[in-house]
């Protein structure tokens, strides 16, 4: 419009290869007033398209491609960029590595924290600048491409354990054992706020998809809503009867899950604050929780050995996830949504059908307990990493 580039997007999180093309493209069009006549042949071939894609039958079998003796002394975290091209780990010998995933080669070492960095992540979608939060009480930003250091966001006054960036990469919001978290200018290196109101360690926190909100959980057993322009707490949610371990939005930004040390998950309604199911299945620990991209599905790690998968509109169970031989730290589903990797101590990590809750792979050669493990977004990589250097 008048030369300037506006984009916008139709969530269609509903969509599977069954849904009637003419019918979506009517309710598109009644809500939609940019999709005009001449625009109906587009939009039906990218839908067919988008079917075809969920059609695909997905009997990937992963095998070892690369095993990396990272660092000197133990990792603390991974992260991929979007298109998996390049990962970067964390470590307790004080640096960030940048890999690049083909060939397994050392790109980069981010040098310059003083103690153990803990908390990494990419901005994604963009990839080209790292976050780092570390046991030194700072957060550092980096240039992804050239490895330089953008800015030293400094101000906590104790550990930082979880950081992560809105979706715009303006913004860098980390958590603190300091019972803060802190909202930072990714530009400027300014800090643009300071999140108080708990009253213990901050160890898990979440933008929502709009970038708007932001969801921190502690150790005091309760997990705040904060209004990301103005730094205000919009909602406690307090329910729990143990520290929270893992909190995270679904991608319409209309529910939190949250998961704790209380052997509970809970799922919670976003605009009032309202705690609308409990899903008591496990008989340890909750140590991880997610949704699947599309927000359809809820799955739950825990210290018993299981995981389970709950539908996020019934909170029905759908399956349980048994065959670990120990505590289960990580739970995380590919982005197509068919399948959920898990990584324990037992040190393997396992791939599921999400539906069937049936074991398809068992991912070993870890010589230690496996404490993380992701997709790229393209759902054909996987890393594991172990506390084993």
């Amino acid at each position: 419009k008048n030369g300037a580039l506006k984009t916008k997007s139709i969530d269609m999180l509903d969509l599977s290869p069954e849904t009637d093309t003419e019918e979506l493209i009517s309710q598109i069009r009644k809500s939609e007033p940019l999709i005009t006549a001449s625009r109906i042949g587009q939009v039906k071939l990218l839908i067919l398209r988008l079917q075809e894609k969920l059609s695909q039958q997905d009997n990937r079998r992963f095998y070892l491609f690369k095993m990396l003796r990272a660092h000197i002394l133990p990792l603390t975290n991974v992260a991929f960029n979007k298109s998996g091209s390049s990962f970067i780990t964390g470590s307790y010998d004080r640096t960030c590595k940048i890999w690049d995933t083909a060939s397994g080669e050392e790109l980069h070492t981010l040098e310059g924290h003083r103690n153990v960095v803990y908390a990494i992540a990419f901005n994604n979608p963009y990839g080209d600048k790292i976050a780092t939060g570390s046991f030194d009480k700072t957060c550092k930003l980096w240039c992804a491409e050239t490895g330089k250091c953008f800015h030293t966001f400094r101000g906590h006054t104790a550990e930082i354990v979880c950081l992560a960036f809105n979706p715009q990469s303006t913004l860098v919001a980390t958590g603190s054992m300091d019972t803060t978290a802190k909202l930072w200018d990714v530009k400027t290196g300014e800090e643009v706020a300071t999140l108080t109101g708990h009253s213990a360690e901050i160890i898990s926190l979440s933008f929502n998809t709009v970038g708007d909100q932001l969801v921190t959980g502690s150790f005091d057993h309760t997990v705040s809503l904060w209004d990301v322009s103005s730094g205000r707490r919009v909602h406690t949610l307090i329910g729990h009867r143990g520290e929270i371990s893992s909190v995270q939005f679904n991608w319409d930004c209309s529910l939190i899950i949250t998961g704790s040390m209380d052997k509970s998950c809970r799922v919670w309604e976003a605009v009032s604050g309202k705690c609308l199911a409990t899903l008591a299945g496990h008989k340890d620990e909750v140590l991880d929780v997610c949704f699947d991209y599309t927000g359809q599905f809820i799955a739950t790690a825990s210290a018993d050995g299981t995981a389970w998968v709950y539908s996020a509109a019934s909170y029905q169970s759908i399956a349980r996830l048994e065959g670990h031989e120990g505590e289960i730290s990580k739970i995380c589903f590919n982005p197509q949504g068919s399948r959920i990797l898990t990584a324990s101590v037992d040190k393997t990590a396992r791939l599921w059908d999400v539906q069937s809750g049936v074991c398809l792979q068992v991912l070993e050669g870890h010589t230690d307990e496996i404490f993380s493990s992701t997709f790229n977004y393209e759902g054909d990589t996987i890393i594991t990493d172990t506390c084993h250097s």
